[in-house]
Parts: structure tokens; sequence; C-alpha cells
């Protein structure tokens, strides 16, 4: 199955700084705040939506196509998919910026302090959905660039793509009416329950009636598993156990990877939805978003594990 990960790709540059935030930082001096914290050094990881749901698939032995932009310091990522077997071929390079990139400070008190530079995210990556295999093909929209998120759901109507809604993060770049228009005659819509929640708001509508724009909703709820919702039912989606919980970000995209393996194996969305959940399980145990690592047959294993047979 072709699998088209629209989102974004991102440096996550992660520093720790020894002392307490609030130990520098004068309450009645914060309308002139002027204040260096000096860090214990930097760890680079390679991070965005769309870099983690695709790394992730090719742990599970597919080979997804990310469409998305990455600047000039692109090399790194690059030998890092390629070694990792996902293909580069529908990421745009911006020369005249750098990548995405979130700069994490983490105090004692685990305060976090984060500066974020979209860089090539501000572009579009413009690719061209192929049209002539669209049976055999879905889209992930993840968060990126909004044009982005817009056209290729458009394009995905346009050639019979079934595509997947994942707004996250750029929720709060939406209007109303875009919205609407982005999550009607989607396949799914997948969010955590905040997100879940602000979409309700932001369109006026509650669950059953987005139900009358995608087929299903798939709400993300942490520890708790997830729950599938359609016209029929509910049902819900325990947690697969994991080891040590070391770092929950990346869960969700990790959980997206299962999902869309799922998916393209042609399982029922139930058994889709647990294949996501022991996907998020390996994703928590280490630090970072794309430091996991599992051959498939470990995964089938931990799968069975938890949930029976595949």
């Amino acid at each position: 199955m072709n699998i088209y990960i629209s989102g974004s790709m991102a440096y996550d540059r992660i520093m720790d700084f020894p002392g307490r935030f609030s130990d520098h930082i004068l309450p009645d001096k914060i309308h002139m705040l002027n204040v260096c914290f000096t860090v214990n050094g930097m760890r680079e990881k390679f991070g965005g939506t769309a870099g983690n749901v695709a790394y992730s698939l090719s742990l599970l032995n597919e080979k997804p196509i990310i469409l998305a932009t990455i600047g000039k310091d692109y090399a790194n990522y690059f030998d890092w998919l390629k070694k990792s077997g996902v293909s580069v071929e529908g990421i745009k390079i911006i020369d005249e910026e750098f990548t995405a990139g979130a700069y994490i400070t983490t105090d004692r008190a685990d305060n976090q302090i984060t500066g974020f530079n979209p860089g090539a995210m501000k572009y579009p990556s413009g690719y061209n959905l192929k049209s002539s295999n669209q049976d055999n093909s879905i889209a992930l929209i993840a968060p990126g660039n909004l044009q982005d998120m817009a056209e290729y759901a458009k394009g995905c109507k346009n050639k019979g793509i079934d595509y997947i809604c994942d707004p996250g993060q750029s929720l709060t770049a939406w209007e109303k009416e875009p919205l609407i228009e982005w999550i009607e005659g989607s396949t799914m819509l997948i969010s955590n329950d905040y997100e879940l929640e602000l979409v309700m708001k932001m369109t006026g509508m509650d669950k059953k009636k987005l139900l009358r724009l995608t087929k299903t909703i798939i709400t993300t709820l942490g520890e708790k598993g997830s729950l599938m919702s359609t016209d029929a039912s509910d049902i819900k989606i325990p947690p697969a156990k994991a080891g040590d919980v070391v770092d929950p970000t990346g869960a969700g995209d990790a959980f997206r990877a299962g999902l869309l393996k799922g998916i393209a194996m042609g399982k029922d969305l139930e058994t889709g939805a647990k294949m996501g959940a022991v996907a998020a399980a390996y994703a928590i145990e280490k630090y970072g978003t794309q430091e996991h690592c599992y051959t498939y047959e470990e995964f089938n294993e931990r799968y069975r594990s938890n949930f029976g047979e595949v």
C-alpha cells in the first residue's frame, strides 16, 4: 500500500539547566525580563510529525512517502532516514531556511522554556499525489504547513485517496469553515481528548455531528488507551503494556504508525488501533521520538502477549 505522511520535519534540541528558572526570574521585573541560562549541554534528536510516523512505519516493514519540507541543514536527517529505509523523494529542500527546530530547556523542577523556529515548515511541499493506484493508497495529514494540510486533503478527495485528519498542534491556526471542509470527506479524525474537545468547540459540532463529516473518530487517551467511535458504536482500546516509561513524547506518532500498518495489512480498525497501542508502548520506553527500535517479529510477539493473535 502507498502510505503518504504529510507533516513536519524538525530537529529537537534538548538542553538541561542545572538550577531552577524561578531562582533567576524576579517577579517584580518580568516586564523587562533579561536572563541567560547556562545549560549543561545539548542533545539533538530527529523529530517532526512526519519524520516520527515514517520512522515507526519503517520498523514495521512499510515504505512511507514523507510529504514535507526541510531546510539547508538536511544532510544528517536524510542520512538517518535512508539508513532507516525511508524514502526522501517527497521531501522538498528549502535552501534559504533551516529545518524547523524546537529548542527545549528543562530545569531541575521539570519546568520548560521552549523556542520554536518553523524555518522550512513555513513553505508548502507541493508534492503531486499519484492517482493511478488510489484504491491501494492512504494519507495521514498531520500537523505541519497549514497550506499543505488543506491542499493534500483536497488532492486526496479529487483523486479518491482515503485520508486521515490529524490536526494536533495545528488547531490554533485553523478557522471554523476551513477546518470543517478539511475534515469533511476524510476516512478518520484522530486526536487526543483535549484536541477533540477543541475541534468540537471550533466547529460547533458534537461527536455525533462530526461523524457525519468523517467515518471514524479515534481519540487517544494516554495511559488509558484509546477510544474508537463510529455511528454504530464506541469501542475502548486498552493500552499495551510497556516496560519503564521514560518519555511519553512521540507516543501519539508511533500509535499512528501502528494504526496505518494495520490498515495497510487490511485489518479491521480495532486491530489497527491495538497495533498502534503496541507501537506507542515501544516509543515511551526511550527518550526521544525516534530512539526506539525493534524487529517486526518482536513487534508481533508483543502484540500477541497483549492482545492475542494479530
